[in-house]
């Protein structure tokens, strides 16, 4: 199953709601087997320090995006992987242009960098609930700057991968129970909560606008059914490593002369001690 089968449906008119949410895991690539090659090319992608990656991954409250990029981390080596994740704009951040905030938490060459909810924020929670009077609500001209930042990016040699975790009803309010019932859950619910779920249809409305109008050859969408949350894993798992394979197929050529001379040194020192 390749990467393009998740980002066909991101087309003008598209409805999330209608969208598969459950894939069968049988018919996605086995994790650990994507987790091993996503463990080798993440070494070479930092060897050859061409490319930087960055993951954006959305989707509702209770998604599962924590433990997606829990499980994509036991893949990377922590010295070339990083994660950030974006709440409400907040201090310095509100008086400040929408992707102000962004630039800072971008993967240098040679690392991978997972958001955990992203820029996207501004175009989606915030519109719901402005950050500020001064906001802008122009919303086709920040389309416009998110697809110019992200071609920008993309010309930089920033490789841009985007997952929407496309979640049903009633199996997010499954999960959403779930949490209430355990108590180290709890502390994360408050007031901003229960507007998210009463506002979940009029979100997902701007979902079905954002993916299209944002949706490039540079920095395309895909669309992952999310009520399996194993199968959703492996899928995202499959086509980051998949993209890595792409970006890093071989390490740096390696320098000859200098491992021979290097080698000469260390045999004459052994030599030397015997």
């Amino acid at each position: 199953m390749t990467a393009s089968i998740f980002t066909e449906a991101v087309t003008p008119g598209m409805q999330v709601e209608s969208l598969e949410t459950r894939i069968s895991t049988g018919s996605v690539a086995d994790l650990g087997s994507s987790l091993d090659t996503l463990n080798e090319y993440h070494r070479r992608l930092m060897a050859n320090r061409r490319y930087g990656v960055l993951l954006v991954v959305q989707g509702l409250d209770a998604a599962g995006k924590d433990s997606l990029i829990r499980t994509l981390a036991q893949g990377m080596d922590p010295a070339g992987f990083r994660v950030h994740s974006f709440s409400r704009p907040l201090g310095e951040e509100v008086h400040h242009d929408f992707l102000w905030r962004v630039w800072r938490h971008l993967p240098e060459r040679g690392e991978v960098v997972a958001f955990n909810r992203s820029h996207y924020e501004s175009v989606l929670a915030e519109r719901l609930w402005p950050i500020s009077e001064h906001a802008s609500d122009e919303w086709p001209l920040k389309y416009q700057s998110i697809n110019a930042f992200e071609e920008h990016l993309h010309r930089e040699g920033t490789r841009i991968i985007k997952i929407w975790l496309n979640t049903s009803r009633d199996e997010q309010r499954k999960r959403l129970v779930k949490r209430l019932d355990k108590p180290r859950k709890r502390w994360k619910f408050d007031d901003a909560d229960i507007r998210s779920w009463e506002a979940r249809a009029d979100y997902l409305q701007l979902v079905n606008e954002v993916l299209p109008a944002t949706h490039t050859e540079y920095a395309p969408w895909h669309v992952i059914p999310n009520d399996d949350k194993p199968a959703a894993r492996a899928v995202v798992a499959a086509i980051l490593a998949e993209s890595l394979k792409s970006l890093a197929p071989e390490y740096p050529r390696e320098h000859a002369a200098c491992i021979a001379r290097y080698r000469e040194l260390l045999l004459d020192q052994d030599n030397g001690d015997a």
